[in-house]
């Protein structure tokens, strides 16, 4: 049996979402109705997606690799692939309010829409959300323990501001839409290697309103939405981890005639540090000292993001030993408090020595 995940192009450890969006890409290259289309190749991507979108399936597949029964798979009321083609009414006839069937968990009808380039919604209009943006920052160590902003530019669709996302001149009319006559629908006969069926979606000139202006607007040609430079500030809390994503909603690019803009995630990266790290909210680093200060105990200075402060080396510290100073380490994101600043200690053993610094050390030897 084949790897599904393989089949997919996706890792064994995928969300739900990967999973989707690879399917759709497959099958839109790979549907035999179009140009370069595979049939064998679709119905492997079907397989694969009927077993991979199913949480049940999908957890026997994992846990018996290829001895993975597809339960079902031959029963009453399935068709090819699992599709389950039981309690259609109205297939391919003139009477037909369009499909709503269900395969892996979804409607099909959001995944045929991209296949075909139409939508299997009954007609229903389907303004589309505007699609996200995402952007890359680099900030430094001592930012990301006490917080920083940027300043980003994008070059996105906004809402037009002549017709106000409408498509619309401002002086034209609103009339019965020429395309659907007013119903808001299309239909059109498809042949797939399903067979031939009907197939009914959103007018594309009234976007399902059955309504449509005399004139386009002069600005964006109808679109209801321009692209435009915008400068966005972000704000980066303290204590982010590196790769983490900040979420900014509706600072995407512009929906539909009206519907909602897309969002904005920002990937946050953090510069590595000549002197820190960061283990969990702890931040770690190292303090070189000398034999004397070893054997006799110091004070010390230690350089932490705050700036520098005094530590207590007690008499008797051995090299590698770690110190605890509280509260100067990675703020908690989202809570109060934050680490501490753990100190390695590092004695610095000299390599060249004087007859009389040999003399004394032989002379504390002879005392061990």
């Amino acid at each position: 049996m084949a790897d599904y995940y393989n089949i997919l192009g996706v890792s064994k450890g995928a969300s739900d979402d990967e999973i989707k969006k690879a399917y759709r890409k497959l099958a839109h290259q790979h549907h035999p109705d179009k140009a370069g289309g595979d049939e064998k190749k679709f119905k492997e991507i079907n397989e694969a997606y009927q077993v991979l979108s199913d949480k049940t399936k999908r957890a026997q597949y994992d846990q018996f690799g290829q001895t993975f029964d597809q339960a079902g798979r031959s029963g009453g009321g399935q068709g090819f692939g699992g599709f389950d083609f039981s309690g259609f009414q109205g297939f391919g006839s003139q009477g037909s309010q369009g499909f709503n069937f269900e395969f892996g968990g979804e409607n099909m009808g959001d995944i045929f829409s991209d296949i075909f380039g139409g939508g299997f919604d009954g007609g229903r209009s389907r303004q589309r959300k505007g699609q996200d943006i995402q952007v890359d920052i680099e900030i430094d160590f001592p930012e990301m323990v006490k917080g920083a902003r940027r300043v980003i530019n994008l070059r996105k669709s906004i809402v037009c501001d002549v017709c106000e996302g409408t498509g619309g001149e401002p002086s034209a009319k609103k009339e019965t839409c020429p395309t659907c006559k007013g119903s808001g629908q299309v239909r059109k006969n498809v042949r797939s290697f399903f067979g031939s069926f009907s197939q009914v979606s959103t007018c594309p000139t009234c976007q399902g309103k059955g309504k449509a202006y005399s004139e386009k607007c002069h600005k964006c040609g109808g679109d209801g939405k321009v692209k435009s430079e915008e400068t966005i500030e972000i704000e980066i809390p303290a204590g982010i981890e590196n790769g983490q994503t900040i979420s900014l909603r509706a600072q995407g690019e512009a929906g539909e005639y009206g519907a909602p803009a897309g969002d904005l995630y920002v990937n946050v990266h953090v510069a590595p540090h000549s002197k820190f790290k960061r283990e969990k909210n702890n931040i770690i680093s190292e303090e070189h000292i000398t034999f004397s200060q070893a054997v006799l105990g110091d004070k010390i200075d230690v350089e932490t993001i705050g700036g520098t402060i005094k530590m207590k080396v007690p008499a008797g510290t051995q090299s590698g030993e770690v110190f605890r100073i509280k509260d100067e380490g990675v703020p908690y994101l989202g809570k109060r408090g934050r680490g501490d600043q753990l100190v390695k200690i590092i004695v610095q053993i000299p390599k060249h020595l004087s007859r009389e610094q040999k003399d004394l050390i032989e002379r504390l030897q002879s005392l061990d």
